[in-house]
């Protein structure tokens, strides 16, 4: 592919995640990677050495021309900041999830790209990985009838034991609904349409929490936000599904992800990867098998997302832009609605409506989307 017809995009963030995105970047004929930033300048010069493009500060790489698409990388908190502060300087944004703490904060973010007639796009993207568009044909094409339920789980004991720096995952914003539930909802959607409303209570196992991981060991965690979410989430197009995240299990047997129809079943992979295995039991086989996939993109192929909105640029929105801003809205309208239900003891309504994302084409080859 030219040099015009790629899009050229800069990285503001430069930790633990970003090497996936530098990496994935280079999988897609559409993408240039220009330049990156972060707060700590020194680390924006390690990933551009490495990953071969120009270490700038922020300032600089939002002013630069040849940057059109920003990847926001940075933590949570900021995330509206820093995506407003790009659309501000005319550059389209694919961030990271979620794609603001606050409902208040996402709004403004839409807002501000409609305004200006800008492209938003966020994270997981992981739903246009092989496994979950295998899923998806699979439910298109009917082999388990209409789908009436479903059951999604994520459930561990969190991440102290691990993480070196497991403390911001007890705060507000965080937690095992806003560190995980991104990748679930999102998945969700993509299989079934948009969510209608939410019957959730939400419940956490300790006040402080103590890490053990090695380099904060015995520090203690307070924990400001639930632990453990459970609900279910009836779906517009008459599904519903039970869905239970949670830091306060230990351990289960659980899938991550099925679904239930009038002729059969099906088992999705784990929705934080991009391959994993796909099973369907059907009415005429009664057992379950696991099938091949249909589609590319087993391996991890983080800024999917970002090819996938560069080809929405270039082809003037013909090209249906899937890992969307308003999808992303949408999934944390979802997230917030299950605390709310929670405290109001009842439904929480899903004022948001998107479309559901459109399904990859067959026969694409690798590096296109």
């Amino acid at each position: 592919m030219s040099k015009a017809k790629q899009i050229g995009i800069g990285i503001i963030g430069c930790g633990n995640i970003s090497d996936a995105y530098f990496n994935g970047a280079k999988k897609f004929e559409v993408l240039n990677t220009i330049s990156c930033a972060d707060i700590e300048h020194e680390k924006a010069v390690a990933k551009a050495e490495e990953h071969g493009c120009e270490a700038q500060t922020v300032e600089e790489l939002l002013a630069n021309p040849k940057v059109e698409l920003v990847i926001n990388l940075t933590i949570p908190a900021v995330h509206a900041e820093v995506s407003i502060a790009a659309l501000n300087a005319g550059k389209h944004v694919h961030c990271e999830k979620p794609l603001a703490v606050s409902l208040e904060d996402a709004k403004k973010v839409m807002d501000l790209a409609a305004e200006k007639g800008l492209l938003v796009g966020c994270a997981p993207d992981t739903f246009l990985g092989a496994g979950l568009q295998t899923s998806r044909k699979l439910v298109d094409d009917g082999w388990i009838g209409k789908v009436v339920g479903g059951s999604a789980f994520l459930m561990s004991r969190g991440p102290e034991s691990w993480h070196p720096n497991p403390k911001f995952f007890y705060e507000v914003g965080a937690g095992p609904m806003f560190d995980m539930g991104p990748y679930y909802i999102t998945a969700l959607v993509h299989l079934l349409g948009p969510v209608k409303r939410v019957a959730a209570v939400t419940s956490k196992a300790f006040e402080v929490r103590t890490a053990t991981c090695e380099e904060q060991f015995g520090l203690p965690l307070p924990v400001e936000i639930p632990t453990h979410y459970s609900g279910t989430l009836e779906f517009h197009s008459g599904a519903s599904v039970n869905m239970t995240i949670s830091f306060d299990v230990y351990a289960h047997n659980h899938k991550p992800i099925e679904l239930y129809g009038t002729e059969g079943s099906i088992g999705v992979p784990d929705p934080n990867t991009f391959g994993g295995p796909v099973t369907l039991w059907t009415a005429a086989t009664k057992e379950w098998k696991e099938q091949g996939f249909s589609h590319p993109y087993s391996d991890n192929s983080r800024s999917i997302g970002a090819a996938d909105m560069a080809m929405t640029i270039l082809s003037d929105g013909k090209h249906p832009h899937k890992s969307s801003g308003a999808l992303a809205y949408h999934a944390l309208e979802v997230m917030h609605a299950f605390e709310k239900s929670s405290v109001s003891g009842t439904h929480t309504v899903i004022e948001s409506k998107p479309e559901q994302p459109a399904a990859l084409p067959l026969g694409l080859i690798e590096g296109r989307v």
